[in-house]
C-alpha cells in the first residue's frame, strides 16, 4: 500500500542519529499504518454491507436483478376505493375518437377516451385506430383488441358501442351525425365538461380528432386515475393469435433460462428526432436531415452539446458496454424489440460482438404470420407482450418513445418487474472520455451510475414521468399502510359494483370478473 506521508521522504539526519529521532519515525510509521488499516476496514465494510446505490458501493448483484424489484409492500390495484356509480341508463350523448399515431401512442388515447366518456357521462364508441398512421396499417381495433371482453370489462365504469345506432321514430330512420372538435393538447377536465359536453348535449354525439394527449395526465382524482390504469392493465387485451404467438416467442426464449428485453430505438425517426447526426457518414447525415425538416418543426441542435447533455440515443455498441459493466455476461439472452436499425450492421457489430445470443420476434418464431407485419401493429403488440413478460426490460432512449414508457408503467404494474434504465445524462460524459481514449475506470465509473437509478421498485413521480410511465401511488394498495387513502379495496369490491349494475339496468347481472382482474 502507498503511504503518501513517507512518500519521497527526505532523510533527515545521519546513519546513525538520535534514539529521539529514530523513535518518531517509528511513531509516524506506525500511525500511518493504522489509518490505511481502518481506511481499508471502512472500505470494505461500506462494499459489502453498505445500501444497494451507496456511493461507496460499486457491486451490482445480477442474480437479484433477474428477479423482480422489492415491492415495499406495495402490491397493484386499480378497482374503485370510494363511491363510483354505474354508467347510467341514458347517457349525455356519443363520443367518438380517432387515435394518431403508433400502436402505443394509440393505446394511451384509448385509456384517454374512456375517461372522457367517464367524465362527461357519454356512451363511448369504439375508438377508431388512425389507418394513416406510422406503418399505414388498417387493422383497426377489432384486428389488434378484443373487442368483446374490453366491454364487458368496463361496464362498471361506461357503455360502450361499436357505433352510433340509427334513431327510429315515427316510421322514419335518423342518422346522427357526430360534430367535429378538436381538443386542446392536454384539455384540462373542465374543457370537457363545459365545451365539449355543451355540443355533445345539442347534437347528440362528437367526434374528437385528432385524439392524442388530449387529456391532461395529471389529475388530482385517484379514481379518474385508477379508471386509467383498468384500461391500459386489465381492458386492452391483446386478440388471442397475438397473445399466443408472444407466449410462444416467451416459452422459446425461456427454455435455457432467464432472458433480458432491449427496446433498441436507434432508428431513423428517433435519430432525427434527436439531431444526432455527427456518428454518421454524409450520406446518412443527409437523409436524417432530409427526415428532420419533413417531419418535426425547426430548431438549430448541435450534436456535441446534444450529446453531453444526454440527448441522444444509445448506440447498440453503448448498451452492450453498459450492461457488460453491470457484470453481465456474454451468454446472457438478449430480445431486441426494435424497427430497422439506421446505419446498419456497423452499429450492431460492436454489441453483438459483447452479446452474441440476440433475438428478435422473426429469429425466434418462425411463423407465416410476422414476416408480413414486422412493421405494422401486430408486430408491435408481439414486442410489447414479450418486453412484458422478460424477466428484465431495458429501453435505451424513454424520452419521447411510447412504446417504452407504457411498458415501463405496464412493467411496474405487473409486479414491479426488473427495468434497467440509462441514466443517459449521467453517462455522456464517461462515454465521451472513452471515445477521447481515457478508458482508465470506465466500467467502475458506470456501474456507480447505474447504481443510482431505480431498477423497477416503487418510487414517486416526478414530471416530466408519465402517469403512464409511473400510476404510484393511485394504482397501488397495502393490506396496512400508513396513509388510509393506500388501503386496499375489500375483496368484495366487484360484487358491489356488479350489484349496483344491477340496480341501475333494473336487470341481475352475473359477476363472471373474479376479484383479481382489477
Amino acid at each position: 500500500m502507498r503511504r503518501p506521508a513517507l512518500y519521497n521522504r527526505k532523510q533527515v539526519g545521519g546513519g546513525g542519529g538520535s534514539v529521539k529521532a529514530k523513535i518518531g519515525k517509528l511513531l509516524l510509521v506506525v500511525v500511518v499504518l493504522l489509518i490505511c488499516t481502518v481506511s481499508l476496514l471502512f472500505t470494505s465494510s461500506a462494499t459489502n454491507g453498505g445500501a444497494a446505490g451507496s456511493a461507496y458501493s460499486s457491486e451490482i448483484n445480477v442474480e437479484k436483478l433477474w428477479r423482480s424489484a422489492d415491492s415495499g409492500g406495495w402490491k397493484p390495484s386499480s378497482a374503485p376505493r370510494s363511491d363510483w356509480p354505474p354508467p347510467p341508463s341514458e347517457t349525455n350523448g356519443y363520443l367518438r375518437v380517432r387515435c394518431n399515431g403508433g400502436l402505443n401512442q394509440q393505446r394511451t388515447a384509448i385509456c384517454n377516451a374512456v375517461l372522457a366518456a367517464r367524465i362527461m357521462n357519454a356512451t363511448l364508441v369504439l375508438p377508431e385506430l388512425d389507418a394513416n398512421s406510422f406503418w399505414h396499417d388498417d387493422s383497426g381495433f377489432r384486428g389488434i383488441y378484443d373487442v368483446d371482453y374490453f366491454i364487458k370489462s368496463l361496464r362498471f365504469d361506461v357503455k360502450i358501442v361499436e357505433k352510433i345506432p340509427e334513431i327510429h321514430k315515427n316510421g322514419k330512420t335518423k342518422k346522427i351525425k357526430a360534430v367535429q372538435l378538436r381538443p386542446p393538447r392536454d384539455a384540462p377536465i373542465s374543457w370537457y365538461t363545459t365545451e365539449a359536453l355543451q355540443q355533445m348535449k345539442e347534437h347528440g354525439a362528437i367526434y374528437l380528432t385528432p385524439f392524442s394527449h388530449r387529456l391532461a395526465e395529471e389529475i388530482d382524482n385517484a379514481e379518474y386515475q385508477r379508471l386509467r390504469c383498468r384500461v391500459n392493465y386489465h381492458a386492452l387485451i391483446f386478440k388471442p393469435h397475438i397473445m399466443k404467438l408472444s407466449q410462444s416467442i416467451v416459452d422459446k426464449l425461456r427454455t435455457q433460462g432467464h432472458f433480458m428485453s432491449i427496446h433498441l430505438r436507434f432508428e431513423m425517426d428517433m435519430l432525427a428526432f434527436a439531431g444526432c447526426f455527427d456518428i454518421f457518414n454524409p450520406k446518412e447525415q443527409e437523409i436524417l436531415k432530409k427526415y428532420r425538416k419533413e417531419n418535426f418543426a425547426p430548431k438549430k441542435l448541435v450534436y456535441k452539446e446534444r450529446r453531453a447533455i444526454g440527448k441522444c440515443p444509445l448506440t447498440p455498441e453503448e448498451v452492450g458496454l453498459i450492461l457488460r459493466a453491470m457484470e453481465f455476461n456474454n451468454s446472457t439472452r438478449i430480445y431486441l424489440a426494435a424497427g430497422e436499425l439506421f446505419g446498419g450492421e456497423r452499429f450492431m457489430k460492436p454489441f453483438r460482438a459483447l452479446f452474441p445470443h440476440l433475438e428478435n420476434h422473426s429469429s425466434v418464431e418462425h411463423s407465416d404470420e410476422i414476416p408480413e407485419n414486422t412493421q405494422g401493429l401486430l408486430g408491435s403488440a408481439v414486442d410489447y407482450m414479450v418486453c412484458l413478460l422478460s424477466d428484465i426490460f431495458m429501453p435505451t432512449y424513454d424520452g419521447p418513445s411510447n412504446f417504452a414508457n407504457n411498458l415501463l408503467g405496464h412493467r411496474l404494474y405487473y409486479g414491479f418487474r426488473t427495468t434497467i434504465r440509462p441514466d443517459r445524462k449521467a453517462l455522456a460524459p464517461i462515454f465521451i472520455d472513452r471515445e477521447k481514449g481515457r478508458k482508465a475506470g470506465f466500467e467502475e465509473a458506470v456501474r456507480q451510475v447505474m447504481l443510482q437509478t431505480n431498477l423497477g421498485g416503487p418510487h414517486k413521480r416526478i414530471p416530466p414521468e408519465s402517469f403512464y410511465t409511473n400510476s404510484w401511488p393511485e394504482c397501488f394498495c397495502q393490506t396496512s399502510p400508513k396513509n388510509p387513502a393506500d388501503k386496499c379495496p375489500p375483496d368484495n369490491v366487484l360484487e358491489i359494483l356488479s350489484s349496483q349494475l344491477s340496480q341501475e339496468n333494473g336487470d341481475p347481472e352475473s359477476n363472471s370478473t373474479s376479484v383479481t382482474d382489477r
